[in-house]
């Protein structure tokens, strides 16, 4: 059995938050393998403690990626501030044929684009993937994984960080399926009465106030912030009247798109152009929403750029939406040059989380060495890129640790999903199986 079945069987996916099956880049042929470790969203810190306790098995897992790829060089990116991570793994990687790149700290550095960019010099083509120009990128995560899948070992746990209105926050090994309820408990309890989640960090990630969702494979950590606090405030107003906001009030000043990480790297994303969709639905739309095809969601418009506050961002979002069910493809320049001013307009993450006023929740999340066992799992079915899985289990089975409790439809993209802990199904749906010790 190759690396990529391997993986596969392991139920691997990206551990980055995007989910897509890692056994899919593995059959590719590459020149370079990157593992992400830029960790861009304020206030999580999963990424440098992994680095940290596992850069051997890092190492290695790029090692097994190269290998199964043909790559020639593997590459961890991480950013020089975080110092026990790159000291651990440049002692790790020494007299192999992995190299570190240290990345500045600035926003959103852990972007793919701009990633494949400061490593290899190379522009991704508009509207492509890494390996268009022989880049294979991963999360560090999801190379520990690999790592442990070539031993036999399936996904079971992930790491995360439990951060903002709690008493300490944490960085955890728990196993998938385990709630944010629980994970809050290990750090220390809430400092808040009424706690929104934002799950994956405050630029990139979903609201939730259920504290019993479960963590994912995808997971990299929540930042819980009042209900009160004007990042949450914005972030929660409905749809309608972002857009009727930004429809009175944008004034075209173009910010959003002068601070926009594709745009400055020379791609043709202009959130200001968008914008103007709101005003003219009836007749600009189709054309107005090509500036949005190639962004990538990272925030920075409606969070950082804009003076007036308004959604850009959930404009973009929108827009590729109304692409995607007309089947639209970009149709625009297919050539990106770098912006003469790209260095000088990236966004530092201290600045960027002073303005979203959480510099007094800044604050290390040391990992607990404890083993974290919940008595119960919520295990979605569908917990990747691609399809849901199709039970195989059905409830009052018995279970062990490690067996195939679900998997994808024979041929469709997805991932196999392990039961984490030995135990009985005790409900299930085609959602959800809800595993009990």
């Amino acid at each position: 059995m190759n690396l990529a079945d391997k993986v596969r069987q392991a139920g691997v996916v990206g551990a980055g938050g995007g989910g897509f099956p890692t056994h899919v880049k593995l059959n590719a042929k590459a020149d370079t393998i990157i593992a992400n470790g830029a960790e861009c969203e304020p206030l999580l810190h999963k990424d440098a403690v992994i680095m940290e306790e596992s850069a051997a098995e890092l190492v290695r897992g790029i090692q097994l990626a190269m290998e199964a790829t043909g790559a020639k060089e593997g590459v961890i990116g991480v950013k020089g501030k975080k110092k026990h991570a790159v000291e651990a793994v440049q002692a790790a990687s020494k007299g192999t044929n992995v190299r570190v790149q240290l990345l500045g700290d600035y926003y959103p550095a852990g972007d793919e684009y701009d990633l494949v960019y400061n490593v290899t010099g190379k522009l991704i083509p508009p509207g492509g993937i890494p390996i268009a120009v022989g880049v294979v990128v991963n999360n560090v995560e999801t190379f520990i994984n690999i790592s442990a899948a070539n031993d036999g070992k399936p996904l079971t746990h992930k790491m995360l960080t439990i951060a903002g209105a709690v008493k300490s926050p944490v960085t955890l090994r728990v196993p998938i399926g385990t709630t944010y309820r629980e994970c809050i408990e290990y750090a220390g309890g809430l400092t808040t009465d009424d706690p929104v989640l934002v799950l994956g960090g405050l630029m990139m990630g979903t609201n939730s106030d259920n504290l019993d969702t479960p963590v994912t494979k995808t997971s990299t950590g929540v930042v819980i912030l009042p209900r009160s606090h004007h990042v949450i405030e914005r972030k929660l107003k409905p749809a309608k009247h972002q857009a009727a906001i930004g429809k009175s009030a944008c004034d075209q000043c173009r910010y959003c798109t002068e601070y926009c990480p594709r745009f400055l790297l020379g791609y043709a994303v202009e959130p200001h152009q968008v914008m103007r969709t709101l005003a003219f639905t009836g007749t600009g739309e189709d054309y107005f929403n090509q500036w949005a095809a190639m962004c990538c969601s990272c925030g920075l418009c409606t969070l950082y750029a804009c003076p007036e506050e308004l959604f850009p961002k959930e404009a973009c979002d929108d827009a590729k939406s109304m692409m995607r069910a007309k089947q639209m493809k970009w149709t625009g320049p297919m050539n990106p040059k770098p912006h003469a001013m790209m260095d000088g307009r990236r966004v530092p993450i201290k600045t960027l989380a002073k303005k979203l006023h959480v510099l007094n929740y800044n604050l290390p999340a040391p990992l607990v060495q404890e083993t974290i066992s919940p008595n119960r799992l919520i295990l979605p079915l569908k917990q990747s890129a691609g399809t849901a899985c199709i039970a195989k289990v059905k409830t009052g089975d018995r279970v062990s640790f490690g067996q195939v409790i679900g998997e994808p439809a024979p041929n469709a993209l997805g991932a196999i999903l392990h039961a984490p802990m030995a135990g009985v199904v005790r409900e299930m749906n085609d959602k959800v199986i809800i595993l009990e010790k």
